[in-house]
């Protein structure tokens, strides 16, 4: 194999590699002689098919696959020996002459191919021991317990028969017919629905006009549909509906007591706060390690500063921007909705890209050089979490991640991520801060639409 350097700018690197004729044919012969001994061939006895018989029979199909393996071979070697650390799939170009190509394939030409790829940028890592963070703690309150409690009421609530006008909040009976230019049209017609009043069930405007009805009454219902309308037919175009009110339901509370509790399924009340306290806690939790997290990488964000490969940059920058155009296209939004330009949008996002792809660098560089690893163990806990958030389809989920290696790579990285972010927390000047729920709800809020890795 001869190897020559063409290119080393940057990060940028390109090799052309040669490989000649005979090793080629070598291995070939090597190939065959190995398929021989279990080539089953009419004429032949099992096991004794000539190796010269096979050339000529499957000579250039074998002849593809000792090309490939060459290439493969040959990259990781050049890349072991000038101990080269790729930041993609290194690109290989074959020559786009047929003649050579054929001659290649035909054991008569050497095969010569380039390759080319941008090396992982070697870069100091810094001494995190320095690190200033704050860890802001929410404590379980007993005010918290006794709003989620109510939330559950609320969610139990029954309704009974009233008299009088509806409000906000009851529980309306209705019987419609929907029109458009006095033409009923397909799903506008519907016989006792039950409404909440307040509830947005219903297009904007249209629970507002039945507050103050009584049972029995009858009114006119005038709306407008939304521009950005499910059914294209009907996305803007005004309608009236004329609507029958036949019962008004006020709410009625559940009583938060033993009965309550053991209808959620608990032995009594004492042990629904408790498993309420344990939940809010994980909740708080989590709600305070995403927030040290992002300080931490806002952290590594400033702290480095070196020069990025081009594609990686690109490929992440491509697909924020297709993930972005996407949603606002369902949207129906353009860049002047958002208060910008799509050249302005795109700096944005190309800084949003770059700094993804350097902390991606720093963690993995970092991770690297701490030996930390992902065990299988982890693996599996982050496959079972992944199989359910998708409930009734876990076997079709557990399926595609065996079926798919790479996909199980996208489980191993956020894990991956979290322990080099929980190492370099450990080793920080770490202060504990106590802040309310709603403040820390604020504070990741603010930075919900910032850069995240």
């Amino acid at each position: 194999m001869q190897v020559t350097e063409t290119l080393s700018s940057g990060l940028k690197r390109e090799y052309k590699v040669v490989v000649n004729a005979a090793e080629l044919d070598k291995e070939l012969n090597s190939k065959l002689a190995d398929l021989s001994k279990r080539a089953n061939i009419k004429g032949f006895r099992p096991g004794k098919v000539p190796v010269p018989h096979l050339k000529r029979v499957y000579g250039k199909s074998a002849m593809a696959e000792v090309v490939q393996k060459a290439i493969d071979d040959r990259s990781k070697a050049l890349l072991e020996e000038k101990k080269l650390k790729p930041a993609y799939q290194p690109e290989v170009k074959l020559p786009e002459d047929e003649a050579e190509v054929n001659a290649v394939m035909d054991g008569k030409g050497d095969l010569a191919f380039s390759l080319s790829f941008e090396v992982i940028p070697d870069f100091e890592v810094k001494d995190h021991s320095g690190l200033a963070l704050v860890k802001h703690l929410v404590e379980v309150t007993e005010d918290h317990i006794a709003e989620t409690l109510n939330r559950f009421a609320s969610q139990s609530k029954s309704f009974e028969e009233k008299q009088g006008e509806a409000a906000n909040g009851d529980q309306l009976t209705i019987s419609f017919v929907g029109t458009i230019d006095d033409t009923p049209f397909e799903g506008g017609t519907a016989d006792d629905v039950q409404l909440e009043l307040g509830s947005n069930q219903f297009i904007p405007g249209f629970e507002e006009q039945l507050v103050g009805a009584k049972a029995g009454e009858e009114r006119t219902v005038r709306v407008s549909f939304p521009e950005s309308y499910g059914v294209a037919e009907l996305a803007g175009k005004p309608a009236a509906f004329a609507v029958k009110v036949t019962k008004v339901e006020a709410p009625k509370q559940a009583a938060i007591d033993e009965d309550f509790a053991k209808k959620m399924g608990f032995e009594d009340l004492a042990k629904l706060k408790d498993t309420i306290k344990e939940r809010m806690s994980q909740e708080f939790g989590q709600m305070t390690a995403m927030k040290l997290k992002r300080d931490v990488l806002d952290a590594l964000d400033k702290l480095y500063d070196f020069e990025l490969p081009v594609k990686l940059v690109e490929a992440e920058f491509n697909g924020i921007w297709t993930a972005l155009t996407n949603e606002m296209k369902r949207a129906a939004k353009s860049f002047a909705d958002e208060n910008t330009t799509e050249e302005d949008a795109r700096k944005e996002y190309k800084a949003i890209a770059e700094r993804r792809v350097r902390l991606g660098l720093v963690l993995g560089t970092l991770g690297e050089k701490e030996g930390i690893q992902v065990n299988e163990q982890e693996l599996q806990q982050a496959l079972m979490n992944r199989m359910r958030q998708f409930p009734g389809q876990e076997k079709q989920v557990m399926d595609y991640y065996r079926k798919n290696p790479a996909a199980l790579v996208e489980l191993r990285g956020p894990i991956f991520e979290q322990k080099v972010v929980d190492l370099i927390v450990s080793r920080a000047k770490v202060d504990e801060k106590k802040v309310g729920k709603e403040d820390l709800q604020k504070m990741i809020e603010d930075e919900q639409d910032r850069p995240e890795i």
